[in-house]
C-alpha cells in the first residue's frame, strides 16, 4: 500500500491558512480542522447558510453514484482524485458493502489526508484500497501508481467529487481528464461535481470571493455548459448535468430536494 510517509506529511500542514478539505471537513461535522479553518467555514456559512447542505450534498452524490455504479453497472474498481479527509462512510464502505471484491485507489495531495489515510485503507480481505499522496496535475504518476492496485484493462469508474475546480485554466482540467480516460478501457465511467455561482445568487458570488481571498487553493466555479462540456465524448447517464442533490434522488424524500451551487454529472466510456 503506497500511503506515502505520514510523519513527513505533518511537518508540510500549514495551521496559518484555511485549507479546503479541512473547511470541508468542518462542514461535513468532522474534527480534522483547525480555529483558521472553522472560522472561515463560519464567515462563509453566515454568508450562505445553505453551505453545509452542499457538502453534504456533494457527499451524498458520491455515495448515491457509487452505488449506482457498483449494482446497476457492475462497477468494481473505482479511482477517487481529491478524496479528501475520512468521513464514514467512505467510498470503499460503500462498494465494498456491495462487492467485497471492489478495489479502490484514493488519490489526495494534501498533508493532513495523508495523516489520515488509514483510516482509508481498511478494505475488506477480498478486495483492495490504496491511497497516493499525488496531485490531479499528475495523471501520469496518478495512473502508473494507481495500475499497481487497479486492472486498467478493466473498466474503472474516475471519480472526481469537488476537486477540478480547483485547476484555475479549463483547459487544463480538459487536458487531465483526457489522460485519465484515454488510459481506461471503453465501459469506465466518469463522474464529478464542480462547483458554480450560476446558483444560489449574490450570496454564493461572494462566498467564492472570501474563500478565493482567505482559503488555499482557490476555486473557479463553472457555467453549466462548461461543465457539461468535460463529458464531451462520453454517454452522459440521465438525467444528464445537474445539481447533485436532483441527480437520481432517493424516492422516500418527504420534500422536494432543492440544488446546490454544484453542477454534477455521470458518464460512460464508449
Amino acid at each position: 500500500m503506497n500511503t506515502g510517509d505520514p510523519s513527513a506529511a505533518s511537518s508540510r500542514i500549514d495551521m496559518t491558512r484555511p485549507h479546503s478539505a479541512r473547511v470541508w471537513d468542518y462542514w461535513l461535522g468532522g474534527k480534522d480542522n483547525f480555529e483558521v479553518d472553522r472560522e472561515l467555514g463560519e464567515q462563509i456559512a453566515g454568508m450562505f447558510p445553505h453551505v453545509v447542505g452542499t457538502a453534504r450534498g456533494d457527499r451524498e452524490f458520491m455515495h448515491r453514484t457509487t452505488r449506482h455504479l457498483a449494482t446497476e453497472l457492475g462497477i468494481d474498481q473505482f479511482l477517487d482524485i481529491g478524496t479528501g479527509l475520512p468521513t464514514p462512510p467512505n467510498l470503499h464502505q460503500v462498494a465494498q458493502e456491495i462487492n467485497p471484491k471492489a478495489r479502490i485507489v484514493y488519490v489526495d495531495n494534501d498533508p493532513i489526508v495523508l495523516v489520515h489515510a488509514r483510516a482509508l485503507l481498511n478494505s475488506t480481505p477480498e478486495g483492495s484500497c490504496d491511497y497516493l499522496d499525488a496531485d490531479l496535475r499528475e495523471p501520469s504518476r496518478i495512473l502508473r501508481e494507481a495500475g499497481k492496485t487497479l486492472d486498467l484493462d478493466r473498466p474503472v469508474a474516475i471519480m472526481l467529487m469537488s476537486v477540478l475546480h480547483f485547476v484555475a485554466d479549463l483547459e487544463d482540467v480538459v487536458s487531465i481528464l483526457r489522460r485519465l480516460l484515454n488510459a481506461v478501457p471503453s465501459g469506465s465511467y466518469l463522474a464529478l461535481t464542480h462547483s458554480t455561482d450560476e446558483i444560489g445568487g449574490p450570496a454564493v458570488k461572494k462566498a467564492f470571493e472570501m474563500w478565493n481571498a482567505t482559503a488555499h487553493p482557490k476555486a473557479q466555479p463553472r457555467t453549466k455548459p462548461q461543465v457539461t462540456g468535460l463529458f464531451d465524448g462520453l454517454e452522459l447517464l440521465d438525467p444528464g448535468v445537474v445539481s447533485p442533490p436532483l441527480w437520481r434522488p432517493p424516492l422516500d424524500l418527504e420534500t422536494e430536494p432543492e440544488p446546490v451551487p454544484l453542477w454534477a454529472g455521470i458518464a460512460r466510456k464508449p
